[in-house]
Parts: C-alpha cells; structure tokens; sequence
C-alpha cells in the first residue's frame, strides 16, 4: 500500500528502527474540495483563455498539477449535475448507483467521517437530506436543490442538535455564502483531527447574474464568440425542444445575445475566483495550508453559442470537459497532463493520496500514478453517454457520436479539429475509425452495464429550425433576464 504524501517513504523508513513507544503516524492532510457548477474548461485564464479574468485559479493552475483532459461521464438527467454529483461522492458510474438519493452507497465524506475526519459542508447538495446526513457531521448555509437565484438562495445550517435548521434565504449573493461558510469552518477548526471541507458553488450556473460590476466589467469588452459558433443545432440532438437550458436564448443563436451571454457568465466566474481566493487565504492565514491538499473542478461543461447550443445536454467535449486542478504537499507545481480521466477518479484518488484504503466496489481510478510519474495514463479512451439519446467515445485523435434515437453519427478528428465542427463520417478513408470506434464503444457499454443499441451506419438526421420558437422563463431568472432574453423587442 502506498503512505499517505505527508509521510515520505524515506521517513517510513527510518521509523522502522525506532522503538514502538516513540513510534508517531504523521497527521492526514486536510482536504479542502472546491466545486464549480457549469464551468467549461476553457474558463481559466492561466489554460489560454484571456478573456477572462481568473487570478486565483491561475495561481492555484500554478501551485499545483492540473488534469486537461477531465470529464463528467454523461448522465441520465438533463440536469446532468445531479448524476454527475452523485458519481463524484459515490466513485461509480451512474448506471450503479441511485443519482437522486444516493441511497445504497458508500459517499466520500461518509468514508473519511470513518478514518477520523471532520466532514463539513456547505452549498449545493442535490441528493436530498439524508444522504447529506450521512455525509456530513458539520454544515452552514447547506442549499438543498438545483438552481436558484443567486440572491435568493434558500439554505439551512446543521444546527447543534444534529438537525437540519428552518430554511431560510441566504442575505448574500450565492458565491459569498458558501465562501462565508468556508471561511467561519476554517477559522473554528480546532486542528484535532483532519477535516474534508467540502465548498459546492452554484456559479456559474444560471441564471447568470453576476454582481453588476463584474458583468459591466465583460460588457466593456465583451468575450468573442466561441470557434465552433453556430446561429442554431440543425438537428435535433433529443435535447431541442424539452429542456429548459436550450430555451435561456432565442433561435437562431444572434453574435450580440451570446457575446452578452458570455459575459455574464464570465462575469460570474470571476465573482467566484474572488471567492475562492478568500478561501484560500483563510487556510493560508489559519496556518492549515502546508498540510491541505485542494481539489478545484466543476460538474460538468457548458455550450453558450458552440453548435448553436446554450446548454450541457450534449456530448460535445465544451458540456463534457470540466477544469480540475490539485495543490498541496507532494504534488507537483505548474505541472499537467492530458491523460484521461473522469471526476469519479476523485474518490480513489483522495484515498490514495491520504493513505485511507478505499471502499470495495469503486470503479473510478487513482490519479495519483499521474502527478508522480509511474503512469502517462490511466485509461486509453473516454465514453460519454447522456441518457438513451446520445453515445460518445474518444482516444487521443478521433471521436464518435452516436445518436441511437435517430440513427445519426459524427465522427471528428480532435487533433485537427479539436472544436469538432466537421463531421468526417461519410468521408472516404475513415471508414476504419468508425469500425474500430464503435466497436471500442460497444466495449465500454458491456464494462458499465449500458444497453443502448447503436446505430449500425449513419443516417443524416431531419433538418430543424426553431426560429420563433415560444419561450417561457423559470421561475428562478431575475425580472432583468425575464426582459433582456425573453421579452420580444
């Protein structure tokens, strides 16, 4: 077995010799999880985007080691960050596990909260009361639920009496409650034993309504459109017409709305580096950082204008693809990779990295091998299924989307194509790729249980235009969204 990264193995070494009496276990890390909800990957300034502003994320891109080709394995919800959230906690796949209770199975703070940690935890929890429960001995400002507006959240604390308080509605703006919480936890902790705390924000999730300077801050200079821009989808991918993230924008998709879009949205990923910048010195200031490993990643991507899309309900790598970043003692700084890996990686990989054995039956993989060296990878290829509508696979140049509703495929070349904008599937000469990719696919679905039947040859799917297509608000959207994105001009 390995021993935990605050314990070099030099030193296990020479404890050997030592007599027993004297004989002290170094103290766990400290796990300090960050949690963005919706972010894509391509929202941190230090991986190449500068259009946004993100300092803290930068530094922490450069105190740690950073894993490029993260992803969400899909889902089966159209709010795709319930079973992503549920295989992050559960380190299983969501064809094993129960996404909306997460009843049945073993959850990483559970875990830890049995190796001598303290559990705290604060933001979204999309699972219901008792799995957080289960989860969590400590908790403030706890959001039971989806989406909210930002200014208006409704939270509970655990109070005293290991009961969860009234709901009441948080007086900041979502990003800030969670940090306070944070903050308050951190300089409470009596350093007795190691703590996992455990920050899910709901930015940048929508509606997206940043603080007003920092959307005016993205309006004086609005981000460009994204590469593989398009005005509409023109197929129906099964996710057009129902779900609710493809009607936050009228059809076809105008450069002014998504630029306007993206600032918000960009607007609040800078609010939230803000806050995570105050978490962090916090931990530097409670003298807890040399011994805290820091996890930052998000639940899933996000389109806002790539293929005419607004939403994650695809499996085009900008909804799929997700940041995820780890500092601490032992990992090695400004340092990445590219190898594959999901977000349910993370719940072998903290084991791994504080010396707790893990729970039988996990099927994510230890990521640790990676940072230090005695693996380039941990997986070949990455499968990406999204309900019963959509099917993708990768290695490290082609990809395959199948649609199994409508018989459709693409096929893309990400290394020369990586915004997958040309669909090579009945282009002669990669007739072989498709074979083989589909046959790769066909072998994931028997190791995860997936039954979907695949297309045998792509059909070319019926033309849509949802033009004037009637849209109505949710409740959750702030009266200047109702009038900017939903009022006709």
């Amino acid at each position: 077995m390995r021993t935990p990264l605050c314990l070099p193995a030099i030193a296990l070494a020479a404890s050997l010799v030592v007599a027993p009496s004297v004989v002290r276990a170094a103290p766990r890390l400290n796990i300090l999880f960050l949690f963005a909800d919706d972010q894509r990957a391509d929202t941190i300034a230090a991986y190449g985007n500068p259009h946004i502003a993100t300092p803290n994320l930068d530094r922490l891109a450069e105190a740690g080691y950073s894993f490029r080709n993260n992803y969400c394995f899909g889902g089966n919800s159209g709010a795709v960050c319930a079973p992503s959230r549920a295989m992050l906690m559960t380190g299983k796949t969501w064809f094993h596990v129960d996404t909306v209770s997460l009843k049945g199975a073993k959850l990483l703070p559970e875990h830890l909260q049995a190796h001598g940690y303290v559990t705290f935890g604060t933001g979204k929890w999309h699972h219901g009361q008792p799995s957080w429960l289960r989860a969590f001995q400590r908790g403030r400002n706890v959001f039971f639920g989806g989406m909210s507006d930002h200014t208006k959240v409704p939270v509970r604390d655990l109070g005293p009496d290991g009961k969860l308080t009234a709901v009441r509605t948080g007086e900041k703006f979502s990003s800030e409650l969670f940090a306070d919480a944070a903050i308050e936890f951190l300089r409470r902790h009596d350093g007795k034993r190691p703590f996992f705390l455990y920050v899910a924000f709901t930015a940048p999730h929508d509606p997206r309504m940043p603080p007003l300077p920092y959307r005016e801050a993205y309006y004086r200079k609005r981000p460009p459109l994204p590469a593989n821009f398009l005005p509409q989808l023109p197929f129906d991918n099964g996710m057009m017409k129902g779900g609710r993230d493809e009607n936050l924008g009228a059809w076809p998709r105008t450069e002014a709305m998504i630029r306007d879009q993206l600032a918000e949205y960009y607007g609040l990923i800078t609010h939230l580096d803000e806050q995570v910048g105050r978490i962090l010195a916090a931990l530097r200031q409670t003298g807890q950082a040399d011994h805290t490993l820091i996890v930052y990643t998000a639940d899933n991507g996000l389109a806002l204008g790539s293929h005419g899309l607004l939403g994650k309900q695809s499996v085009f790598e900008h909804s799929m693809r997700v940041p995820l970043v780890i500092a601490g003692p032992g990992i090695p700084r400004g340092k990445s990779t590219t190898a594959f890996t999901y977000l349910f990686d993370l719940f072998p990989t903290l084991c791994d990295a504080i010396g707790v054995p893990p729970p039988p039956g996990l099927e994510g993989e230890s990521l640790r091998p990676l940072w230090e060296g005695a693996k380039d990878r941990v997986r070949d290829s990455v499968f990406l299924p999204f309900l019963d509508i959509q099917r993708a696979v990768r290695d490290e140049r082609w990809k395959l989307i199948c649609y199994p509703k409508i018989g459709h495929m693409q096929l893309f070349d990400l290394r020369a194509d990586p915004n997958e904008t040309r669909n090579l599937i009945d282009q002669p000469g990669h007739a072989e790729h498709v074979a083989r990719l589909r046959k790769l696919m066909q072998q994931w679905q028997a190791k995860v249980g997936d039954t979907v039947e695949l297309p045998r040859r792509n059909k070319p799917p019926e033309k849509i235009d949802l033009t004037g297509r009637q849209r109505e608000p949710d409740p959750w959207q702030p009266e200047w969204i109702r009038k900017k994105y939903f009022e006709t001009p």
